[in-house]
């Protein structure tokens, strides 16, 4: 009979086993976006839409304070907009998830509980790449025309990095949430948080009160300072904030994910208990 030795030492460090978990769960995903293509292709298609419609239907209708053309005062606003509503899309495959039994089959798993957490990040953040990327593309066909260089891998970076915050925060809440239909619901956090912006409209064209609101919001220092690394109008804006968007495109995300990253790894643990 052979016995097996349980107090032998696992091949292989405590590291090793958390990368090799994390890309498991990164691989399970991009293999669930192969066999239903059509879910990729309406989370990838959703920014094209956005970009034509919003380009051509409010492209000559509102000004930039200080000139400029709007176009270009839209499309780093629109990349941002997508980054944030990115949030909704990772609560959504999370609950999903969670109620499909596969959350209950990795708990049963001998595998280090934030690899779950930071094998859905990673994968978010493939999927919010190929986004940009045609996005960038459909604004290109449309004439937008950046500046290159260093500043345009900066401005790609600083729409990561926004994306990246999020991911823990729709991740907590898919956990939090009871099923697919009320992760749906989360829109109605997303929409007033890009609303209420500098995404669409600078926030000295608001009333004042709204615009002080608005130029505090985390997105609106991503959308400036992306702005400001295209090299399109900023629409300007004198209060603290606004003057430092490209130090507030950095703090707001890193604030972000201190917050909600523990949240997400907590709350998973919570479910084994």
């Amino acid at each position: 009979m052979t016995t097996v030795d349980l107090t032998a030492p696992v091949p292989h460090g405590r590291a090793y086993w958390l990368l090799a978990d994390c890309w498991n769960v990164v691989r399970r995903g991009l293999l669930h976006y192969r066999r239903q293509p059509v879910n990729i292709v309406w989370q990838l298609g959703f920014p094209i839409l956005s970009v034509l419609l919003y380009g051509y239907v409010f492209g000559n209708a509102v000004k930039v304070p200080g000139g400029g053309d709007y176009q270009d005062f839209l499309m780093p606003g629109m990349f941002v907009m997508t980054m944030a509503f990115g949030f909704v899309n990772t609560a959504t495959l999370v609950v999903h998830d969670s109620t499909k039994g596969v959350v209950d089959r990795f708990r049963s798993m001998p595998m280090a509980p934030s690899a779950v957490v930071t094998g859905r990040g990673v994968n978010d953040l493939i999927t919010a790449c190929a986004e940009l990327g045609i996005m960038m593309l459909t604004a290109l066909a449309m004439g937008w025309r950046p500046d290159g260089g260093w500043g345009f891998a900066a401005a790609f970076g600083l729409l990561l990095w926004l994306r990246f915050a999020l991911i823990w925060a729709g991740v907590w809440l898919g956990l939090l949430v009871p099923d697919p239909e009320a992760a749906g619901g989360l829109f109605a956090v997303a929409f007033p948080l890009t609303m209420i912006s500098s995404v669409y409209v600078a926030p000295q064209l608001m009333p004042d009160w709204l615009g002080r609101v608005a130029a505090w919001n985390p997105v609106s220092s991503t959308a400036a300072a992306t702005r400001d690394l295209f090299g399109a109008p900023a629409g300007g804006g004198d209060s603290w904030v606004e003057r430092h968007a490209l130090l507030m495109s950095g703090l707001w995300p890193l604030a972000l994910t201190l917050v909600f990253l523990p949240l997400a790894v907590r709350r998973f643990r919570k479910l084994s208990r």
